[in-house]
């Protein structure tokens, strides 16, 4: 047990300067992601950067990973969006609880490390999709809403500020890491970006005009929702995605860092931070959130290795709430539309278009259905979920044309079929179509040295065909079956006949 509660491993030479560096470094390209994000779902900014504390604080001291950075992320929020506009905050407080319940009871259950199933051409559409919604947001940032709460386009020269302030962002977050990476650009494009309009005293849209923050410490607030069977109703399902798409992003960037540091962290005990975090996001007004892939390179990039940066990050967000919070309502909206817009260019997988020519169709086919699904429905666990059976399924049908048989003869006459490939639901009619019980001789024997048999459809199949051998008074034989699929066999006596031979010469080790 005393592995579970060492939380520091204080044999780990820590590098003061570079966690603290990288701390604040982590601090200020989050606070613009969390306000964004934040702004995008109709919230206060404060729950955006209440989130990025908590979820930074307590996934930093309990998580899995050293090194990863958690906050307000953008993946959770979207997929509520939804919920909000319908139903309110006091339900997005609720939801985040239940989805931290799950993410815990994943950790718990140790169910971590399932994550990995999700394949590649998923990975790709989930993330190209996300891109797209992210951007898109940012586009509606370009419109005003008047008195009358009529919702129009920027219009003449605020439209042109706007536009200008964006794309000088774009730029600065573009080229600023070619002359220095000591500094995250983003935070030098806002910082360029606010000094212009003030210095210029241009007028346009600054983060006061979305909402004030007035800081104060998060407070203990039990979300103010009926608590009933309907109420369960509505939050369930977005619970469940937000839980799903919250942990598929963790372990996703935990093993990003994993790679990275050739290091191996823990997925089950990252999903219990997680949940741990969400938990506490929801009874104390944060939006939720799950592991930051920006941020956690920015962390790495800076040269954090241990957990204090996470540490020193949160704190330094909560001590802008309480003390900064004049300074952040001027930040002009521009800035972080612009910040946001180039998020999302980074989120983009390009790598997948470069090699659309070069890949599987079936592939393409689900990275492309996964992508659509998460930008019209804005359900990226659905889009996953999708993506996955798709891959499944072509799995199946691939492995369902590869079975073979090799036939021969011995001096005996007796008649020998090599099976090749797995026996299961999908090749079973490719299987049978290999046999000839009419012409055989007397004693047919299959070898299974090659394959193996999987599921039931398998089992029954060879029942099938023992009768039509019966029936023509032959005997049919099966050999160099692996202990498994003895196993399987001896399991569904009641329902076949078939007859097993012995081989002396081959055991399979049994699976332990």
């Amino acid at each position: 047990m005393e592995k579970s509660f060492k939380l520091f491993d204080f044999s780990q030479k820590i590098n003061y300067k570079n966690e603290i560096l990288a701390g604040l470094t982590v601090a200020m390209t989050m606070i613009p992601e969390s306000l964004s994000f934040a702004i995008l779902a109709g919230l206060s900014p404060l729950t955006g950067l209440y989130a990025a504390f908590m979820m930074g604080l307590v996934t930093a001291i309990l998580g899995g990973r050293p090194g990863m950075v958690s906050g307000g992320a953008g993946a959770t929020i979207v997929v509520l969006i939804a919920l909000i506009k319908t139903h309110g905050i006091e339900y997005l407080f609720a939801t985040v609880v239940l989805a931290g319940i799950f993410q815990l009871l994943v950790g718990v259950l140790k169910f971590g490390k399932f994550v990995r199933l999700i394949p590649q051409p998923v990975m790709y559409g989930f993330l190209n999709g996300l891109a797209v919604i992210i951007f898109m947001a940012q586009v509606e940032q370009f419109k005003i809403t008047d008195a009358n709460g009529v919702v129009s386009w920027l219009q003449g020269t605020s439209l042109y500020i706007m536009v200008g302030l964006t794309a000088l962002t774009i730029a600065v977050v573009y080229f600023f890491p070619k002359i220095t990476k000591v500094v995250p650009a983003s935070l030098v494009a806002i910082l360029i970006v606010f000094g212009v309009v003030l210095g210029f005293g241009i007028n346009t849209k600054t983060v006061a005009d979305i909402a004030h923050i007035s800081g104060s410490l998060p407070s203990f607030h039990i979300p103010g929702i009926p608590f009933s069977l309907e109420t369960l109703q509505v939050i369930f399902p977005y619970a469940l995605i937000m839980a799903g798409v919250g942990l598929i992003e963790s372990l996703l960037t935990l093993s990003m860092v994993d790679e990275i540091t050739n290091s191996k962290g823990s997925a089950n005990k990252e999903s219990v931070a997680q949940g741990l975090a969400n938990i506490t996001n929801g009874f104390f007004g944060g939006m939720g959130g799950c592991a930051m892939v920006a941020q956690t390179l920015v962390n790495l990039n800076a040269g954090s290795r241990a957990r204090l940066s996470g540490i020193i990050a949160s704190i330094t967000i909560l001590i802008i709430i309480l003390a900064g919070a004049p300074f952040i309502e001027k930040i002009p909206m521009a800035a972080l539309v612009g910040v946001m817009m180039m998020v999302a260019i980074s989120t983009f997988q390009w790598v997948s278009i470069r090699i659309v020519n070069k890949m599987p169709k079936s592939d393409i086919f689900v990275g492309v259905t996964v992508a659509l699904i998460t930008i019209v429905l804005h359900n990226l666990a659905l889009a996953v979920l999708v993506g996955v059976i798709i891959s499944a399924l072509v799995f199946a049908w691939d492995n369902a044309t590869r079975i073979r048989a090799r036939k021969h003869i011995d001096e005996n006459g007796i008649k020998y079929y090599e099976i090749l490939g797995p026996l299961f639901f999908g090749s079973v009619t490719a299987f049978t179509d290999k046999f000839d019980p009419m012409n055989d001789p007397e004693q047919v024997v299959i070898d299974f040295k090659e394959s193996r048999i999987v599921d039931m459809s398998a089992i029954d199949a060879l029942d099938k065909l023992s009768k039509r051998y019966a029936q023509q008074n032959k005997k049919l034989h099966l050999i160099h079956l692996s202990e498994d699929c003895r196993k399987m066999l001896k399991n569904a006596e009641a329902v076949i006949e078939v007859s097993i031979e012995d081989d002396p010469t081959y055991k399979v080790m049994p699976e332990k």
